[in-house]
């Protein structure tokens, strides 16, 4: 065979793996990307679906960072339940904020409680600081009548952090300046139509988005403030294949990013499962985190994103 031809197969092989880009983390089942930028590099703290799950029972938390959008890198594992004296079980979507140089990581458990853990560098390590929850589904104030899950944070331009949290009702609570206690008022978001859980909050042009997983989509609403109240949107990301659906947006390098999550790579992995056998043929359990870029109108509506398996370019 000639020598230019096999280098150009080569050649060809090379760059339709790097194109190839979504799920971005494929060495492991990752789920929940929340994405933050700290010191110009962009980290994302997703959970970690275990490699033989059958449901929703992961322990531990990793997180990915990259300076370019196509090389990751993976700094382990940065905490655990056992890192824990209280937690026990199911180690779902988490946070992470930067405040005063200090590293603050928010996370759920049992399906009750949400807890924070502080480092000083963005991958840790992270340590319990108050050894019990910040909050749980039983404290004063709360409204949740399902899973009490998926802490989002909003650090507003007077440097006040805000704890979104809740399934099925918003609840928001207004952090103290230690970032690890709160006064204990907590505030019901008004406004979120078809809201079920995966809020996250970020601000643009002076607006307050808030978006969130609902009819099994990625819904929003805006608001002039951070109580709102809030008005219903639209759609920012349809169905996928998870039939979960959860995610976050953030600015990196004067770009706006959805990360999000979907089944491509269990599929990819388990080419003879259909799905068949599990919800509605979806497969919700072992999920992989990807990223499109994301856009807003002239009237600061924002264009609904659709998936890609191209995922997005790298930045120079």
């Amino acid at each position: 065979m000639n020598l230019k031809f096999i280098l150009f197969c080569m050649l060809c092989f090379r760059m339709s793996d790097t194109a190839a880009q979504n799920p971005f983390i494929t060495h492991l089942y990752t789920a929940d990307p929340s994405a933050r930028v700290f010191n110009d590099t962009l980290f994302v703290y997703p959970s970690h679906d275990r490699d033989d799950a059958a449901w929703f029972d992961m322990v531990d938390w990793h997180v990915f960072s990259t300076t370019d959008m196509k090389n990751w890198t993976d700094h382990g594992v940065i905490f655990s339940l056992a890192d824990t004296r209280w937690a026990r079980k199911y180690a779902w979507a988490p946070d992470c904020v930067a405040k005063d140089g200090k590293y603050y990581f928010y996370y759920p458990t049992d399906q009750f409680h949400i807890g924070v853990a502080v480092g000083d560098r963005p991958y840790g390590p992270f340590k319990d600081p108050i050894g019990k929850p910040l909050l749980s589904k039983d404290s004063k104030g709360v409204v949740c009548n399902r899973d009490f899950i998926d802490p989002a944070v909003l650090i507003d331009d007077d440097g006040s952090a805000y704890l979104f949290v809740g399934q099925n009702t918003v609840n928001v609570i207004k952090l103290n300046d230690d970032m690890v206690s709160y006064d204990g008022q907590v505030h019901i978001l008004k406004g979120t139509d078809h809201f079920f859980e995966a809020s996250w909050i970020h601000q643009y042009n002076g607006r307050y988005y808030l978006s969130y997983s609902g009819n099994e989509q990625i819904l929003y609403c805006t608001a002039d403030s951070v109580y709102g109240p809030y008005e219903y949107k639209g759609v920012i990301l349809d169905k996928v294949n998870s039939i979960t659906n959860h995610h976050s947006i953030v600015q990196y390098k004067g770009r706006w990013y959805l990360f999000y999550h979907n089944s491509d790579l269990y599929f990819k992995n388990h080419p003879g499962d259909d799905g068949s056998k599990m919800w509605d043929g979806f497969h919700p359990f072992r999920r992989s985190i990807c990223v499109d870029r994301l856009y807003y109108n002239e009237d600061g509506t924002i264009r609904q994103v659709i998936p890609t398996k191209q995922g997005v370019e790298k930045i120079e």
